[in-house]
């Protein structure tokens, strides 16, 4: 008997749960209202995007927005290696204000640091406009600007770059850098295997605040410099180390690629601190 009714409820049960769901499955039903009240979707089919932008609060996109207007390629121009002597001779009587004798020696960078009456002056390394017949800067924007070496430091491996031009409107300011420490977060601007990667931005950290480069060590004079695991390669030459305000705390000048026994080597580059660069442009303009 007890059987029989276990038996009777559990039929009950599977006749008003087919009901249920047999009734849910209609188009008027309490379920298929609810369900379309909760698809939020136009009857077109349309995504619909809000209007709401999105604004990068990230420290070195806003130091590197800061900054790259001011770094510009510097192409060191030099005279045909193809041309007879005669004919050198000959096109520098006739045509000695002619940039079509000349060519690409090789390409750097630089930083603008003051625009005052209509001239841009750019700071670089000396090695960069070394032995240049002429100097072209090409800014952020791939627009050419011909300039003229003013001044050079061959033990600092400085240089001052003067240019005529109303292209050039921003100039970058140089950070303090009494107070780096090993670790802190910098960024290095430039232009590294020349113009083709202009504006390009490589980060790192100060690998040591204040690194003594020997003379054997630079091949040439001992320098000062700033250590820095960012990447630095040909073409960085003379562009900006950056700290995360968007100052300038270095002009970047070499790195180690392989040790003396031909071990090779990585994130070892060298920048010339600014306050020793600052020295160096009040020496020249004074």
């Amino acid at each position: 008997m007890k059987n029989k009714q276990l038996l009777g409820i559990a039929i009950l049960a599977v006749v008003i749960g087919a009901g249920v769901v047999y009734s849910g499955l209609q188009p008027n039903s309490w379920y298929q209202m609810s369900l379309s009240q909760s698809a939020h979707h136009d009857s077109a089919g349309k995504t619909t995007v809000a209007k709401t932008a999105y604004v990068s609060n990230d420290p070195a996109t806003q130091a590197y927005d800061k900054v790259k207007a001011s770094v510009v390629t510097v192409q060191n121009l030099q005279k045909k290696a193809s041309l007879s002597q005669g004919a050198e001779a000959f096109l520098n009587q006739n045509n000695s204000q002619n940039n079509d004798n000349l060519q690409t020696a090789s390409e750097g960078s630089g930083v603008v640091y003051k625009i005052s009456d209509g001239y841009a002056y750019i700071i670089t390394n000396n090695h960069v406009v070394d032995g240049s017949a002429a100097i072209q800067l090409i800014n952020d924007d791939g627009q050419k600007i011909q300039a003229e070496v003013i001044g050079t430091d061959t033990g600092k491996d400085l240089a001052i770059v003067k240019a005529k031009t109303d292209i050039l409107k921003t100039a970058a300011t140089f950070g303090a850098v009494d107070k780096l420490k090993a670790g802190q977060s910098v960024l290095a601007i430039g232009s590294p295997l020349g113009s083709a990667y202009a504006s390009t931005m490589t980060s790192g950290i100060i690998s040591s605040p204040r690194r003594e480069l020997s003379s054997q060590d630079t091949g040439g004079t001992a320098l000062t410099t700033i250590q820095t695991d960012a990447a630095i390669n040909p073409g960085n030459s003379g562009g900006a180390l950056v700290n995360l305000d968007g100052q300038v705390i270095g002009i970047n000048s070499a790195k180690i690629s392989a040790s003396s026994d031909g071990t090779s080597v990585e994130g070892i580059g060298f920048a010339i601190p600014a306050d020793i660069v600052q020295n160096f442009i009040n020496q020249i303009e004074k």
